[in-house]
């Protein structure tokens, strides 16, 4: 299975579109998105083709393959405009590895969940990274509207075990087996 996951739309039209092409250029069975999905947060500029209300229909469209974690900037206010629900975190299996997925304010590389997993991914820090800490893998998927820290606009695929850390031409910027 093949997923892409992103983070930190904040409300761009123009980049939730680029996330379509990129799922289609994938051929993604899933979306996960890591929160931040509508609004752009008092400290951010504004991101390119603000819309949160056309951000919803794009993701309305893919409500069947998608899932969403709530962002520190997402708020009940958001399911009025959504077809699908925010989770706060989740948890998958990946072959035989769990992966844990928040948004990344509250658990991050800095505040590792108390409970063990292969890999931790979030957002939250518009700065996409992988890296091994210890025997766990963390990852930033960064962001796809306001990546920060010179980092370009990224997302991660996860597929067979591996996360490979993509810009938006889909080019291969780091990959590493969980």
């Amino acid at each position: 299975m093949k997923i892409v996951i992103a983070s930190d739309l904040h409300g761009s039209a123009f980049y939730a579109q680029k996330l379509m092409d990129i799922c289609y250029k994938e051929d993604a069975d899933k979306l996960i998105l890591l929160g931040d999905i509508y609004n752009h947060g008092p400290r951010n500029q504004l991101p390119k083709d603000y819309n949160p209300m056309k951000v919803a229909e794009i993701l309305n469209g893919v409500k069947e393959n998608l899932i969403v974690i709530k962002g520190n900037c997402d708020s009940e206010v958001d399911n009025m405009i959504s077809e699908f629900s925010f989770v706060e975190n989740m948890v998958l299996m990946s072959g035989n590895k769990t992966v844990y997925l928040t948004h990344g304010h509250v658990n991050n590389k800095d505040y590792m969940p108390k409970t063990n997993f292969d890999a931790l991914i979030y957002g939250h820090f518009h700065t996409g990274f992988i890296e091994k800490i210890g025997e766990t893998v963390v990852a930033n998927a960064g962001s796809l509207s306001l990546p920060k820290n010179d980092t370009p606009n990224s997302y991660i695929l996860l597929e067979d075990n591996t996360l490979t850390l993509k810009d938006l031409e889909r080019k291969e910027i780091k990959k590493i087996n969980i």
